[in-house]
């Protein structure tokens, strides 16, 4: 399962960690004629698919533009780390990157912060921003309606499926619940027809943090009506409501009736590792509510060889509770690429998003990066259509999708969630208790910025 960034900056621990950052230092100097690109690198030494197409962008990009050049800033730390210097980096004129690369996650905080420029004045000139689908224009847009970052790709969630299970639970290959109660009747009928196997996993608890929260509770909590977590238009976040008790509703079937993990594997903050190299590939599992990404693991070195998975498993769009409009929905996340505040050369840094964003460099780096494409000329590139089986599919949810309230309150707001989900899991709370209890730290974490309830 691809990890998703940690949630909570530790005041101590960045300090610490960022002393011990492996980055190339963008120094006190500023060239006119150099931009600086930052960027975060893996920390796993084999892993360095960025830096060559970083490289050959840079390469491309001097070509283009002579006596201009590119220097590359990797910043090589946990995404944590990394967002800590990239932070540091952007307080200061002597050492701010004049491009840096933003998790959509965090790029509200950074806005709030000061540390970006809005970019509409370069989007209103820019022909190719119309490309873009419009769900992913609004991960890089803050409350204040400007832009902050042209977003180079993102991910989607749906339920995948073991069609040899299926078979055996006498369910059809080509499988598309129209509502919860028939995803559910379907996990029903596969544990009363396959006994030992495991019907259905959805992720759940504090453990699998946001694995649980966005991948299990939100895809369940965005399928029941409009703004269900935060109204941006009254800037207040959602009461634990009808919606609310729902989604907690349908995790506490799940668990209640025994169609999920046991609940010691559920809260397990590796679950999501187990269901990809070992549920899955084992055929110890029937369906699971999951990312675009999961065929990594069987491919291309992956940790888990399965060469199988793309006969044996197949995809079906997560529906909305009762089959309502548009019925399916989907989550998010996604990075971007931002122009820091004091940055001294921000019209060269945006040349160079403009050299990223050619369609044949765009499409090459969803390819390598295993990303989803959030332009409809990539969605379309034949290159990008053969990266992975399953693309076309999760390509297609990117019109139904959902981005996290990236707003700096949000990891709080997360973590509540990740604790009403794991009362209703393990039994210790019903789900009208488990949103009463959230509704009072959601109070506690915003003040009267709530509405509902």
């Amino acid at each position: 399962m691809r990890p998703t960034a940690p949630l909570i900056l530790a005041a101590a621990a960045t300090v610490l960690a960022a002393g011990s950052l492996t980055a190339c230092s963008s120094g006190s100097d500023s060239d006119p004629d150099t931009v600086k690109v930052a960027y975060n690198r893996s920390t796993d030494n084999k892993i360095r698919f960025k830096d060559k197409h970083f490289q050959s962008v840079k390469e491309q990009f001097e070509k283009e533009h002579p006596g201009k050049k590119v220097k590359l800033v990797p910043i090589q730390a946990p995404d944590n780390d990394y967002a800590t210097k990239a932070q540091q980096m952007m307080r200061s004129p002597k050492t701010a990157p004049d491009l840096v690369y933003e998790d959509t996650f965090r790029i509200n905080s950074d806005i709030k912060a000061g540390y970006l420029r809005p970019l509409d004045p370069y989007l209103a000139k820019w022909d190719t921003w119309d490309r873009f689908v419009d769900s992913a224009k609004t991960a890089a847009k803050a409350e204040d309606g400007r832009t902050y970052g042209v977003p180079d790709g993102t991910d989607t969630r749906g339920l995948w499926f073991n069609k040899e299970i299926f078979a055996k639970a006498g369910l059809p290959a080509d499988w598309r619940p129209e509502n919860w109660d028939e995803l559910l009747d379907a996990a029903r009928t596969v544990k009363r027809k396959v006994p030992g196997v495991i019907p259905l996993n959805v992720y759940t608890g504090k453990g699998p943090g946001e694995a649980a929260v966005m991948q299990g509770f939100e895809m369940l909590l965005y399928g029941t009506g409009a703004d269900p977590l935060y109204d941006a238009t009254a800037k207040k976040w959602v009461a634990g409501g009808k919606g609310f008790k729902d989604a907690l509703g349908f995790v506490e079937s799940v668990y209640g009736e025994k169609l999920g993990p046991d609940p010691s594997d559920a809260l397990d903050p590796n679950i999501g590792t187990k269901v990809a190299t070992e549920l899955f590939p084992e055929g110890k599992l029937a369906i699971s509510l999951d990312g675009s990404w999961m065929g990594q693991n069987w491919i291309n070195g992956g940790p888990r060889a399965w060469p199988e998975w793309e006969t044996t498993l197949g995809q079906a769009p997560m529906p909305t509770q009762h089959g309502q409009a548009p019925g399916k929905v989907s989550m998010s996340g996604g990075w971007a690429w931002a122009i820091p505040q004091k940055a001294k050369n921000p019209d060269l840094a945006w040349e160079f998003i403009e050299t990223l964003q050619t369609a044949r460099n765009a499409a090459t780096w969803d390819v390598v990066g295993a990303q989803i494409a959030v332009r409809e000329d990539v969605a379309r590139d034949p290159a990008y259509l053969r990266s992975m089986p399953g693309i076309e599919f999760f390509t297609a949810l990117v019109d139904h999708t959902h981005y996290r309230p990236a707003l700096p309150v949000y990891p709080q707001v997360s973590t509540a969630i990740g604790e009403a989900m794991e009362k209703v899991t393990t039994g210790d709370g019903s789900p009208g208790s488990a949103a009463k209890e959230y509704d009072e730290q959601l109070r506690t974490i915003v003040g009267d910025a709530v509405v509902g309830g």
